[in-house]
């Protein structure tokens, strides 16, 4: 039995001379691992690209199978995490100015309507000219929240591109 230190040759080696690739444990070159094969499971390919499971078993198969809807599935939450986050941000853009614009209008329209609101009280008393500023400002109200809701309606939660790929898996695991 060696040990690390016994400076014994590892399994595989060639004895009397270097490792050809390098490394003792290689079966074959690393270059020449998958030439002419699909997958790491080494399945090989016929001429027209697809590949040959005429020696395969059903065991590496299922393996291939659970190895490609493991990377599939993978890939489509990775998309779909991409698109909502896309959305999600947009929409908090969106909101984020609409505060802010609302924070600055508000402070805006609270001087100008105390303005407003001394002005008319020159021609008229001075409830009904604070009356006529309030009213002003509720139809802006109700003008700025119509503009908001139209805004809001134009965000997509739904992550078309993940939808359309996930239909397209039940066709693709059909055979041809």
């Amino acid at each position: 039995m060696s040990s690390p230190y016994s400076g014994a040759t590892p399994v595989g080696t060639p004895q009397g001379g270097q490792d050809p690739y390098g490394e003792a444990n290689y079966a074959v070159a690393p270059d020449q691992a998958y030439g002419g094969h699909s997958g790491t499971m080494g399945t090989p390919t016929t001429a027209e690209g697809r590949p040959d499971i005429e020696g395969t078993s059903v065991g590496q198969l299922f393996g291939e199978l659970a190895k490609d809807l493991s990377t599939l599935m993978r890939q489509e939450v990775a998309l779909a995490k991409a698109e909502v986050q896309a959305e999600a941000k947009k929409a908090g853009k969106g909101v984020g100015l609409m505060v802010y614009a609302g924070l600055a209008g508000f402070l805006t329209l609270l001087f100008l309507s105390h303005s407003l609101m001394w002005f008319l009280d020159n021609l008229m008393d001075t409830g009904l000219a604070g009356l006529i500023v309030a009213v002003l400002w509720g139809i802006a109200a109700a003008v700025g929240l119509s503009m908001g809701r139209k805004a809001l309606k134009q965000v997509n939660p739904k992550p078309e591109r993940t939808v359309d790929t996930l239909s397209e898996v039940p066709g693709a695991l059909k055979p041809h």
